[in-house]
């Protein structure tokens, strides 16, 4: 069990140790008090919730004023995990100083760093965000706020060509400031090779066993969004097929009288 809030140096310090860090997504107060129970290092609150809370087929329509209510719910009831939030699609594609901006409402609000996706274009973001003293993780590979130029959600660095391309982008950040780096959707030899190519800590999601750590989505971990399960998800329980039994129970409680009995009730 974690005895202090983690920090991003205790996740570099892992690296160094070569001891594995585990992230999941989390987007309210409930979920984000189970995750801290369970003893993971980092929540991130992820853009992902545009598709697995909002039930839209992308992140792209996630705005700034939602991922700030989202990261002030997880922040306010996480008290040892780093609370990390994606900076959503448009928030840091403008002026720099826009970007900045944007990022420190992140800290504002609760969280201790923020996420965001690209690499050679947005290293004058991360560099101007670290000056001012916002923890930036980078996030290279398949970036799904880019899933139109790239073709649809497509695994990056296949070719060999490609797996140098991802180690200038690991490299990039890296010397842009970045503390971490999140791998997405990326070949295992390509995500080793990037993982000793660089100081800072990656973190995969569908790039193999070689990261320094993991990220998978909460709902997809645990069973409780099924419309799309990646290949790289492993469901470490089945909450949605659990929620149903429990729901057709209660309807059928209700309709035959069984609920409320006099145990549910007062005197």
């Amino acid at each position: 069990m974690m005895t202090s809030r983690t920090t991003i140096f205790d996740l570099q310090k892992r690296k160094r140790q070569g001891k594995k860090i585990a992230m999941v997504t989390a987007y309210d107060a409930t979920f984000a008090r189970i995750v801290e129970e369970a003893g993971l290092d980092v929540m991130l609150v992820g853009d992902s919730l545009g598709v697995v809370v909002q039930g839209k087929e992308d992140t792209l329509s996630v705005t700034m004023e939602e991922m700030l209510y989202h990261t002030r719910i997880v922040a306010s009831a996480a008290k040892k995990s780093l609370v990390i939030a994606d900076m959503p699609f448009l928030s840091y594609q403008g002026t720099i100083e826009d970007a900045v901006c944007n990022a420190g409402r992140f800290l504002q609000v609760g969280a201790a760093a923020v996420k965001l996706e690209g690499s050679i274009v947005v290293l004058d973001r991360i560099t101007a965000m670290v000056e001012f003293g916002i923890p930036v993780m980078a996030h290279i590979g398949m970036t799904p706020q880019s899933v139109h130029q790239l073709g649809g959600y497509r695994v990056q660095a296949k070719a060999q060509s490609g797996v140098e391309r991802l180690i200038e982008d690991g490299k990039a950040v890296e010397a842009a400031g970045a503390f971490a780096v999140v791998l997405e959707a990326v070949t295992a030899e390509a995500a080793k090779e990037v993982t000793a190519a660089v100081s800072i800590p990656t973190i995969g999601i569908g790039a193999g066993s070689a990261c320094d750590g993991q990220v998978l989505v909460l709902y997809d971990l645990l069973g409780l969004f099924d419309v799309f399960v990646p290949k790289f998800v492993k469901q470490y329980a089945h909450l949605k097929t659990a929620s149903v039994k429990a729901l057709r129970q209660f309807r059928r409680d209700v309709e035959t009288g069984k609920f409320p009995s006099s145990r549910e009730s007062y005197d």
